[in-house]
């Protein structure tokens, strides 16, 4: 399954790296927005300060940001709970949760392709953007522009003007 501007978001309860679980629910947030990320894809890497700035501007503004492994962790152990720890750790904190999708459950009923593969949702979790963070993962000063346009709009009560775009990164690392 694949999901499409409107569909609501799949719920789910994931462990975090941090210690706890969050569970993803319909008013949490202004908004909310899920990244499937990894800590080894070059992709999620280049575009991770952007995204936690994102994070820590539109935080402020009542928007809920959960970013999300799902990688296989036996194959890829840098993406297993204990490495997300310590990067988080190791990084100062993040002003956001990461989350550990051991079961892979989340990515396959969002349907989330690559890391990162970004999704928006509205107050009551309904899809409203789905893709990459800015146009170029090699340009920081793209700066995100494309999850901060949909969350401007969203945030304004204005129709998105790109409410969809290619997710380009890494593969998600499944299991078997």
């Amino acid at each position: 399954m694949t999901l499409t501007v409107g569909d609501t978001a799949p719920s789910f309860t994931l462990p975090r790296a941090e210690g706890g679980e969050i569970t993803l629910d319909p008013g949490a947030g202004a908004a909310t927005v899920v990244v499937f990320t990894a800590n080894h894809c070059p992709y999620a890497l280049a575009w991770h300060e952007r995204m936690l700035d994102a994070a820590r501007e539109y935080g402020e503004r009542g928007v809920r940001f959960l970013a999300v492994n799902s990688n296989d962790a036996e194959r890829y152990p840098q993406d297993g709970p204990e490495a997300m720890r310590e990067r988080v750790e190791e990084e100062g904190g993040w002003p956001h949760p990461f989350l550990f999708d051991a079961s892979q459950e989340a990515a396959r009923a969002f349907g989330a392709e690559r890391t990162p593969d970004v999704f928006v949702f509205d107050a009551d979790l309904s899809l409203r953007y789905r893709g990459a963070p800015d146009a170029d993962y090699q340009d920081e000063s793209q700066g995100a522009a494309w999850l901060r346009d949909a969350l401007d709009a969203l945030l304004d009560g204005r129709e998105l003007e790109r409410a969809e775009t290619e997710p380009v990164g890494c593969t998600i690392k499944w299991r078997g």
